[in-house]
């Protein structure tokens, strides 16, 4: 199937339906990135800014850049608190803005697969790239169907309902990240798998912020009829656990890696 492309010009539906979920992984992730404190920071594919606020809670850095290209997402990110201490504005992962070694890390979150041309922009990744220097991200693991959308994907699935492609889905595995790194010239590449659960004080909370009206999945959903949209949500609740107060947690998984520039 023909992977289906993403909107992301509505930054408050973006935050109630990855928000959480970028903070959970995303903090995993920094723990496991271990990166120096006092370094110049490159947030590839910013968004709201989830991640770039993450990096100076947890990180120490001495600056830190974040890049989108939905002038939306930056908007937002100027709103909240990094935006009062980070340098955000619009660019595409494919031109980075920035001169040769600019940076100690550079990082993406939950993005690289929504990049048409990841080799270019892991190119680019490296150009901007001090000797030496960090580089790494994290993507969900499509390919296993562990995103979470996954109790919707897999209801669409078991009520007969075309399932909108993933970007990138089989880039989105340890193997493939890792060749992708390779091939861009990186070296002491390492991977690994983060798991993370959110709850939902209820069902309707689940469901407003999974079915975002910008995303593929929530423009099928809205398109199905009401007899077919009832069905899938009463298959999406029997699939989910659900709590004696009604509320829902489940897991998701991503895929994280990170590398060396050589020296």
């Amino acid at each position: 199937m023909t992977e289906v492309a993403h909107s992301f010009d509505d930054s408050a539906a973006y935050e109630r339906f990855m928000g959480r979920w970028s903070r959970a992984a995303g903090a995993v992730f920094i723990d496991w990135l271990a990166p120096p404190a006092g370094a110049r920071w490159l947030d590839v594919g910013c968004g709201t800014g989830v991640f770039t606020e993450l990096i100076f809670d947890n990180c120490s850095p001495s600056a830190v850049f974040g890049i989108d290209p939905a002038q939306a997402q930056i908007d937002h990110a100027r709103r909240h608190p990094a935006g009062q201490r980070a340098d955000f504005q619009v660019a595409d992962a494919q031109a980075l803005p920035f001169p040769d070694a600019s940076f100690d890390v550079v990082a993406s979150a939950l993005v690289i697969n929504f990049i048409a041309d990841r080799p270019r922009a892991l190119f680019e990744m490296r150009r901007v790239l001090h000797s030496g220097g960090l580089v790494a991200g994290f993507v969900w693991d499509f390919k296993a169907e562990r995103s979470p959308s996954w109790p919707l994907r897999l209801a669409m699935r078991q009520t007969g309902a075309d399932v909108p492609p993933a970007p990138g889905t089989r880039e989105s595995s340890e193997g493939a990240l890792t060749t992708l790194f390779e091939q861009a010239g990186f070296q002491g590449i390492a991977t690994s798998s983060i798991s993370v659960t959110v709850p939902f004080p209820n069902f309707d909370a689940f469901w407003q912020a999974q079915t975002p009206g910008y995303s593929p999945i929530g423009r099928t959903i809205a398109a199905m009829t009401t007899t077919d949209r009832l069905r899938l949500i009463e298959t999406v609740r029997a699939g989910l656990p659900v709590g004696p107060d009604g509320s829902i947690e489940y897991s998701a998984r991503a895929n994280a890696i990170k590398a060396h520039l050589p020296d």
